[in-house]
């Protein structure tokens, strides 16, 4: 079958760019596994016409996401059966339109910020940024076209900003994110996807949201807002000057843009959302960490301890503080009529190193207010970096933020996707 002989092709240039990029948890017998699922999908949709619309596609999952018949670890050394449980419906749904999963991909522990072994394929001796760190750098290696990750302050967009790749963050709750093993913070967490281009992510969401409207995108283009202030500050000069690039080819492309003050409290912004994750995770992990405190990194164990401290009165005001944050922001779009907010993904390129994986500052405010985000690839920096522009929607406006990313990505000019082995970043059989 020609299907088989194309999954022996891509075995022999996955071993070969994964020993470099290490972007996969490993499993033993993972193509034997997959040549099983695709005859299974083969003969469950044998007439090309009827096949569903991500049919033979390969995607990866963060490995807090659980799949069937794999294991999920999240980069812990805690006893994997405490995270056994149902198949993540995110997960489900990408297998019913017609995906295969090619496997679970790093994460940094449980979610948060400790790394683990996965490098940018841009340079290996720099962060692929966390804590989606394997589905950012799977995707932009071309090891698969599509990969889940979740955002809790910056995982989404920082990575793939990070790894040159487009990444979609929904508004809060619209796609289901309950049973992500084990939650971080339930209130914050968000499932996204990456994928190569726009168009990518295009034909994941339909498949991935509870209530996705098929639309046309909105006549003329978008407004584009910057929010100028002590927020825009947590920049560096670095990101500033590629961010200021990326808006002189938008304004030359015809897009009008307006500066505005806003959000003058970003500093307890900042803490009011860093409390809600400490708090939360400590509600969450108490009981594991009395049983297998030995087993947890000392960060995770300040990050429990900080949020231990928080009471349940601290906690619900920090969380109704997303909701004033929403409306205030959502005021500002009214009364300068912008369409959406545009900044750096990220405070500057993928540091050096594999000891971190960067800070997630400029993702955090419309992480906490729960608006879609999405990164589109901006440029490389001169050291050969990927640099990303963050485009943020209204909430619920998932559809024409995408609709529009489209638009804003072509004067981007982005092209710089890598040359590697695996060439060929989709299955369709």
């Amino acid at each position: 079958m020609d299907e088989l002989k194309y999954i022996e092709e891509f075995e022999a240039c996955f071993e070969a760019c994964e020993r470099e990029i290490q972007a996969f948890v490993a499993e033993e017998g993972r193509f034997e596994r997959l040549r099983r699922e695709i005859r299974q999908l083969l003969d469950r949709y044998p007439h090309p016409l009827a096949r569903p619309p991500l049919f033979g596609v390969l995607f990866g999952v963060k490995d807090i996401l659980n799949v069937a018949g794999i294991q999920t670890r999240a980069e812990s050394q805690l006893p994997a059966a405490l995270f056994h449980g149902p198949e993540a419906e995110s997960v489900a749904r990408l297998k019913a339109a017609g995906a295969l999963v090619l496997g679970k991909t790093i994460t940094t522990e449980f979610g948060y910020f400790v790394p683990g072994p996965t490098r940018n394929p841009y340079n290996p001796e720099h962060t692929p940024g966390g804590s989606s760190s394997g589905s950012a750098a799977a995707v932009a290696a071309g090891l698969c076209s599509l990969a889940l990750g979740t955002q809790t302050i910056g995982s989404i967009i920082r990575p793939a900003a990070f790894c040159g790749v487009v990444a979609l963050k929904p508004t809060y709750s619209r796609v289901p994110s309950a049973d992500m093993i084990p939650p971080l913070a339930p209130s914050l967490d968000s499932v996204g996807v990456f994928t190569p281009e726009v168009a990518g992510a295009g034909l994941a969401a339909p498949c991935l949201y509870d209530d996705w409207q098929l639309q046309r995108p909105a006549a003329g283009q978008p407004v584009l807002g910057i929010p100028e202030g002590s927020y825009l500050e947590n920049a560096s000069q670095e990101a500033l000057v590629y961010f200021e690039e990326a808006c002189q080819k938008l304004q030359t492309a015809g897009f009008t843009i307006k500066r505005v003050q806003a959000m003058p409290d970003f500093s307890q912004i900042r803490e009011r959302h860093e409390r809600i994750v400490a708090a939360e995770a400590a509600r969450f992990h108490t009981a594991w960490i009395e049983a297998y405190g030995h087993l947890y990194s000392p960060r995770m164990v300040e990050l429990i301890q900080q949020g231990q401290e928080v009471s349940d009165g601290e906690l619900a005001a920090a969380r109704a503080g997303r909701v004033r944050l929403r409306i205030e922001l959502a005021g500002l779009m009214e009364a300068q009529a912008i369409d959406l907010w545009i900044t750096p993904a990220a405070p500057g390129p993928a540091p050096y190193g594999l000891e971190a994986t960067g800070d997630p500052v400029m993702n955090l405010p419309w992480s906490h207010a729960g608006l879609p985000t999405i990164n589109l690839p901006s440029g490389l920096n001169a050291d050969g970096l990927p640099m990303g522009l963050q485009v943020t929607g209204r909430w619920y406006a998932d559809e024409a933020l995408l609709a529009w990313a489209e638009a804003l990505e072509k004067p981007l000019g982005w092209n710089q996707a890598l040359e590697l082995p695996c060439t060929q970043t989709a299955l369709h059989l």
